[in-house]
């Protein structure tokens, strides 16, 4: 399955952020580096939707760590898979 990937508000505020946050932090060959694992981890997600984990109690919804530091949440559509935000992996959980 080559699912279409439509990216959220929310997930779009969010990898900006943390974008922005690598930038600062690590310079720009991080930032890149960021984004090419982005690009792999999002790439996967539309070949094979179901490869990654769902989240505890919620089978809708699931979680792929991009890397140690961040992941992506993301729900299975009948027509797209949507990108719902990006989380930094450092953060409190959402309870």
């Amino acid at each position: 399955m080559n699912g279409k990937i439509e990216f959220s508000s929310a997930a779009n505020e969010t990898f900006k952020s943390i974008q922005l946050q690598i930038l600062n932090r690590w310079g720009p060959t991080t930032l890149a580096t960021f984004e090419r694992k982005t690009l792999r981890t999002l790439d996967l997600i539309s070949q094979s939707p179901l490869i990654y984990q769902s989240v505890e109690g919620n089978d809708k919804v699931r979680k792929a760590v991009i890397h140690k530091n961040c992941s992506v949440f993301y729900e299975i559509k009948p027509t797209e898979i949507r990108i719902l935000y990006f989380w930094d992996n450092r953060q409190e959980p959402i309870l």
